[in-house]
């Protein structure tokens, strides 16, 4: 097939496995991402793959998997929808990103809508059921190799929605058992997302997402992050792991002090997110190499270099991590839409033309 770049491999979700497994070297590079936004996508269907960009709900589904198909990708990550979810505040402020999309939301600083006790037992959680629909959708549109990556939070939307970052911070204090239930409350909805749809053919693996972390540390110590936590995402794994599916761990931040936890209690197969401030991938391969590294082109660079500049860069972290397999390459988050489209064509265009 011809792909912007020219001639590229069909997806093969099993070997792409195999070798995210440290089961196959690897022949060629493979590429993740836990997303791109979508002003992105747009942009390179109608200006680079030269095809039109439709708004209604069932074209989105299919132009965001052709999106991935046509640049090389083998899964796609499905993200998860619930109904009868309570509303949020939101709070937003004007987009001036490159592909602007008007207003950027941001996360609940201080308090969410669980405050006390009260507010907790108030959630009908019986009520708040996974919506299927738009699974189908996506696993309709599917290209034969590729695999849907089911993805949700659990601490980040504790932090960032549910309890707000004070309404956490302090409550680990004031109110530790509330926490815990909350933990409990929540972490049950999202073994529901994942129990779903884990064991349909159409899904490669788990890809959680759970930001722990900051420029030095964790958000919150590890021994509370073991406590509350890890054992849910020790469930989200055996659940992944029970059905021989992927289980990715994409989280943000310095994780240095529970690595050893996420690998040999946890058990995650891979770690996505990576910024060169904290620990560059290349390093973080050398030190943990019995898991995968994925993703690794930070982000501050991939939007604020020049484009020569992103290849020169891109070659390097693919000359030290991409031949001996546990690797793929991606941003180290998510193609935001502040990154130049050519920065991000370029780091693609390294991972096509790299000869392993």
């Amino acid at each position: 097939m011809r792909g912007i770049f020219g001639t590229r491999a069909e997806p093969d979700f099993e070997v792409f496995r195999s070798v995210i497994r440290g089961e196959k070297r690897p022949e060629r590079v493979h590429l993740i991402e836990l997303g791109v936004d979508i002003e992105v996508m747009k942009e390179i269907t109608v200006s680079h793959l030269g095809r039109e960009w439709r708004e209604d709900p069932g074209a989105l589904v299919r132009q965001e998997v052709d999106f991935y198909y046509s640049l090389g990708y083998e899964t796609v990550v499905y993200s998860s929808r619930f109904l009868n979810v309570p509303e949020f505040a939101e709070h937003s402020a004007e987009d001036t990103a490159v592909l602007s999309r008007g207003r950027r939301n941001w996360a609940e600083e201080g308090t969410g809508i669980i405050r006390t006790r009260e507010d907790l037992e108030r959630i009908d959680w019986q009520a708040i059921k996974v919506e299927r629909a738009s699974f189908d959708s996506y696993k309709a549109n599917l290209k034969p190799g590729m695999k849907l990556l089911l993805f949700t939070t659990l601490f980040e939307s504790v932090l960032e929605r549910w309890m707000g970052y004070e309404g956490l911070f302090n409550n680990l204090i004031e109110d530790p058992t509330l926490v815990e239930d909350m933990f409990s409350a929540l972490g049950k909805k999202v073994l529901d997302f994942y129990s779903a749809f884990i064991e349909d053919d159409s899904v490669g693996g788990i890809m959680h997402a759970d930001d722990m972390g900051f420029k030095t540390s964790t958000m919150i110590s590890p021994k509370m992050l073991k406590k509350y936590l890890f054992p849910w995402l020790k469930e989200i794994g055996e659940l992944a792991h029970d059905c021989g599916k992927l289980f990715i761990l994409h989280s943000c931040g310095n994780l240095e002090s529970v690595m050893d936890d996420l690998i040999d209690y946890v058990r995650i197969d891979a770690l996505h997110s990576f910024q060169d401030e904290i620990m560059p991938i290349t390093e973080f391969k050398m030190k943990y190499p019995s898991i995968a590294a994925l993703g690794g082109i930070d982000i501050d660079k991939l939007a604020r270099l020049h484009a020569e500049d992103v290849h020169k860069y891109v070659r390097k972290v693919l000359e030290r991590c991409a031949r001996d397999g546990r690797f793929a390459l991606g941003s180290g988050n998510t193609v935001a839409n502040y990154i130049p489209v050519e920065n991000y064509l370029a780091m693609l265009a390294e991972a096509r033309e790299f000869k392993l």
